[in-house]
C-alpha cells in the first residue's frame, strides 16, 4: 500500500476567505488609486446598480454581500486592471456559505451605462460605449451565483426598455478580455452557462476558469447552446464541476474553440459530449497562434450518463466543415477516469479526420454495463495508446475504421478497475486495484508544465497528488 502524504489544497471557499482578507487590507487602505464598493443590506450601496461601473479603475473592488433575496440586476465591466492591481467583483457569502445570487430574470440595468448585446448575458465583460470601449484586463469575478438568462426571461436595458434574452445568453458573457479569472461561481438556468468570444480582429486571452459549478444550461431541442462555450488564446479549466444540461437540451458540456486549451482536474458529467474541442471558426488570430493545434486534457473525471444523446465522450478537430482550419493535435489525454453508465454503445474518441492525433496514456475507460460495448475510436485519426485500463470486449471502432490505432501492448484489460465505491461515484482506487502502480511515463512533450501534480476533490476543490512509485492509472492516486 502506498503511503498517502499529499498536502491537501484548501477548499476554494477557504482560499477565497483568505483572499478576501488580503484584499480587504489591500484595497480599503486610504489611497487615491483604489476604491472599495460595498453592496448589500446596511452597506453604502444597497443595490448593484448603485455602483459606478462606468468609473472602475485598476485596484478597485466591488463586494456584493449575501442577502436572502436575489439581486435582480445586470451590468457590464469595461475597465482595465493590472497584474498588481486587478479589478475584483467578489461575492461575500452568507453565514452558511450561501453565495449572493444575481438573477437575470426581471433584472434592471444601470441607466448610466451604455452597452450593446445586453441580451447576451447577466454579467458582460467588454463591449460598451459607457464606459468607453477598451479591452478589459485583469478582471476577477468570484463567489457569485448567476442565473436565469434565456428566452422566456426578460430584463430592463440601459435605456429603460424591456427586452428578452437571446438563446445564446450566458450567466457570464466575455465579449473580449485578457487575464480574466472566473472563480467559485455557480452558473445555471441560462442558454450558455459561461461564454468567451473572439474575432478575427481581437482574441480574448489568458482566461482562467476554476472552482465553478456550471450546470442546467441549454435550450430545449438545440445543439448550439452549452454549459461552457469558449474561444480564446490561452484558456485553463481546473477544479470545476460541470453537471448535466437542462432536460431536453442537446448541447455539449464543454465546447471549446481555443488555442492553448488546458482542461485539468475537473468533474464533467453529462452533455451531448463531455468535451467538444473543435476549430476556432470565428478567429484567424486563434487559428494562427502557435499553440492552436495542441490541447491538454488530464486528471479529469468524465461521466457519460445513461440515455445521454451522443455516445462519444471526446470530439477533437473541427466541426465547421472547413478541414484546413481544424486543430490537428496532438491532443494529450492522460490520467483521466472515464465512466459510462450507458446501456448501449460508448465511443471514447471522435477525431474529425486522419489529420488529427491523440496521445492517450494512463486513463481508465470503464463501462458499467458489461453486456454493452465500448469502442476506442469513431472512424478517423491516429490514436496512440499506452498503459490504459479498459473493459474486456472493447472494439477499435463500431464502424469502418479508416484511421490508425497504435497500441504499445501495455493496456490492461479487465472487468472492473477497482473503485472504492461505484454506486457513490467514489472513483478513487481501492486496495488491490489493477490500476495501482500500473501507469507509464508521460509524454515528454507535456513536461514539466503539464505534469500530473494535483487531483480533483469532490466538489470544486483539489489536493496535491501523492508521488510514490509509478503513476497510478486514472485521475486519482491510491
Amino acid at each position: 500500500m502506498k503511503t498517502m502524504f499529499a498536502r491537501r489544497i484548501p477548499t476554494v471557499a477557504l482560499l477565497l476567505t483568505a483572499a478576501l482578507l488580503l484584499s480587504w487590507f489591500a484595497f480599503t487602505r486610504p489611497t487615491s488609486a483604489a476604491s472599495t464598493y460595498e453592496v448589500g443590506p446596511g452597506k453604502p450601496y444597497q443595490n448593484i446598480n448603485d455602483v459606478p461601473w462606468e468609473s472602475l479603475q485598476a485596484g478597485d473592488t466591488v463586494l456584493i454581500y449575501y442577502r436572502s433575496t436575489p439581486y435582480k440586476e445586470k451590468f457590464v465591466i469595461t475597465a482595465q486592471g493590472t497584474a498588481q492591481a486587478p479589478i475584483t467583483i467578489r461575492g461575500v457569502p452568507g453565514p452558511n456559505g450561501e453565495l449572493p445570487v444575481i438573477d437575470g430574470n426581471g433584472a434592471t440595468t444601470r441607466r448610466a451605462l451604455d452597452f450593446w448585446a445586453e441580451n447576451r448575458g447577466v454579467i458582460k465583460v467588454g463591449g460598451s460605449s459607457v464606459p468607453a470601449d477598451v479591452t478589459p484586463t485583469h478582471i476577477i469575478i468570484e463567489n457569485l451565483e448567476i442565473r436565469s438568462a434565456r428566452p422566456g426571461y426578460t430584463f430592463t436595458d440601459d435605456s429603460g426598455n424591456v427586452q428578452s434574452y437571446a438563446e445564446s445568453a450566458s450567466a457570464i458573457y466575455i465579449e473580449k478580455g485578457e487575464n480574466i479569472t472566473v472563480r467559485n461561481c455557480i452558473m445555471h438556468d441560462c442558454g450558455n452557462g459561461f461564454f468567451v468570444a473572439s474575432s478575427n480582429s481581437l482574441a480574448s486571452r489568458n482566461i482562467l476558469v476554476e472552482g465553478n459549478y456550471i450546470y442546467n444550461n441549454g435550450i430545449e431541442g438545440s445543439i448550439y447552446q452549452h454549459n461552457v462555450y469558449t474561444a480564446a488564446i490561452g484558456i485553463t479549466f481546473q477544479y470545476n464541476r460541470l453537471g448535466p444540461l437542462r432536460p431536453g437540451c442537446n448541447g455539449n458540456n464543454l465546447k471549446d474553440r481555443s488555442a492553448g486549451t488546458v482542461i485539468r482536474y475537473n468533474w464533467i458529467e453529462g452533455g451531448n459530449r463531455q468535451l467538444d474541442l473543435v476549430d476556432g471558426e470565428d478567429s484567424s488570430l486563434i487559428r494562427n497562434h502557435p499553440s492552436y493545434h495542441t490541447a491538454y486534457v488530464y486528471g479529469n473525471v468524465l461521466i457519460e450518463t445513461a440515455g445521454a444523446g451522443n455516445n462519444q465522450i471526446t470530439h477533437f478537430g473541427g466541426d465547421s466543415g472547413n478541414s484546413k482550419n481544424y486543430r490537428n493535435g496532438p491532443l494529450y489525454f492522460y490520467n483521466n477516469t472515464i465512466v459510462s453508465y450507458r446501456t448501449d454503445r460508448t465511443c471514447l474518441f471522435r477525431l474529425s479526420s486522419n489529420n488529427q492525433s491523440c496521445d492517450a496514456r494512463n486513463n481508465i475507460f470503464y463501462k458499467t454495463v458489461a453486456s454493452s460495448q465500448i469502442s476506442l475510436m469513431d472512424e478517423y485519426g491516429t490514436l496512440n495508446l499506452s498503459h490504459n485500463w479498459i473493459n474486456t470486449g472493447y472494439v477499435n471502432s463500431f464502424g469502418n475504421l479508416k484511421g490508425t490505432i497504435n497500441d504499445d501492448g501495455t493496456q490492461i484489460v479487465g472487468t472492473a478497475p477497482g473503485f472504492v465505491n461505484l454506486s457513490q461515484q467514489n472513483f478513487r482506487l481501492a486496495s488491490g486495484s489493477p490500476c495501482i502502480n500500473a501507469g507509464g511515463s508521460l509524454n515528454p512533450a507535456v513536461l514539466p508544465t503539464h505534469n500530473v501534480v494535483y487531483e480533483y476533490v469532490k466538489h470544486q476543490s483539489g489536493q496535491a497528488r501523492p508521488v510514490h512509485g509509478a503513476l497510478d492509472i486514472g485521475a486519482f492516486e491510491y
